[in-house]
């Protein structure tokens, strides 16, 4: 099997909403983060999907908890992608929104970006299209990849408009979020719809919100795409409500990959896919190349 058809799986480990009073495996402190990131690589995710809460549990986007996020899951992960949530559901202005983005030790590799503003079931997600150009650009500038979170088909045409106008570049990587109540349903045909409104060479993961997690999983794994899965969007085994552990849909996601006869990316594979490994130097500022002795194209 070549590595085009392995499966990535990203771990969206804790969200800004799941609480242990939920689920008592909910991750909330850096070190049941990174502990919990261990063993969702262990049972096969290549990229961990992180939000960061304060010191009583709540979403936070404090650089200074993230950074502690960061370097205890790198000390646990060596390997896996980091990626982290520029989320707008509850934070509002583009300073604390970008504040993860200038981490520098160690860096993210990849950061969300949300392509539209949407509704939660309870409440609002607002992004303007100043805010997302404006975040775009900064993580264009700081060389991360944007994990394009797309929960309707304008957000992935706007794509095109980005890109059109140099605010987005590649690589792109997509999580696509069904099932969310206010946006699209979890449908083998939505799913489809956007993959094919995605760029060219996109790679794409399928993500189900809620009781729509496994479903959207599936899907995913047997179209040929990759998944999302994990406690931020679902937090049942079943509709008995069992609570379920990150590792623990993880694992489910691995038994439908053997079902389709796909193997599961390895963190290093994962990177080859998507492209982080031919992210430029030039992406980084001039200065900040200079300052780490990296080779600056002379193109």
């Amino acid at each position: 099997m070549s590595s085009a058809d392995k499966l990535i799986i990203n771990a969206a480990i804790t969200g800004m909403v799941p609480s242990k009073a939920e689920n008592p495996h909910v991750p909330i402190s850096p070190e049941e983060i990174a502990a919990d990131a261990r063993r969702c690589v262990d049972a096969g995710a290549s990229i961990v999907h992180l939000h960061a809460r304060d010191e009583v549990g709540r979403a936070t986007w404090r650089a200074d908890i993230y950074r502690e996020v960061l370097r205890q899951v790198r000390v646990a992960c060596p390997e896996v992608i980091l990626c982290v949530s520029t989320s707008g559901r509850n934070f509002k202005r583009f300073e604390e929104r970008s504040a993860v983005l200038e981490i520098e030790s160690p860096r993210p590799e990849m950061a969300s970006l949300t392509l539209g503003s949407m509704n939660f079931a309870r409440v609002e997600s607002v992004n303007a299209p100043s805010m997302i150009q404006a975040l775009a650009e900064r993580m264009k500038e700081r060389g991360i990849v944007p994990e394009l979170e797309v929960f309707e088909l304008g957000m992935a045409e706007y794509t095109g408009y980005l890109i059109k106008h140099g605010i987005l570049r590649g690589p792109f990587y997509a999580n696509i979020l069904l099932g969310n109540l206010g946006t699209l349903s979890a449908t083998r045909e939505n799913l489809a719809m956007v993959v094919r409104a995605l760029p060219a060479g996109c790679v794409w993961a399928g993500a189900g919100i809620g009781r729509y997690q496994e479903l959207v999983n599936r899907m995913a794994v047997e179209m040929g795409g990759h998944v999302r899965v994990g406690l931020e969007d679902n937090l049942w085994m079943d509709e008995r409500r069992t609570p379920a552990s990150n590792a623990g849909l993880i694992e489910r996601v691995v038994q439908f990959a053997r079902e389709a006869g796909r193997q599961v990316a390895t963190p290093a594979e994962a990177r080859l896919m998507i492209g982080l490994n031919r992210i430029a130097c030039t992406e980084l500022p001039r200065n900040k190349l200079i300052a780490s002795g990296a080779p600056i194209s002379s193109r």
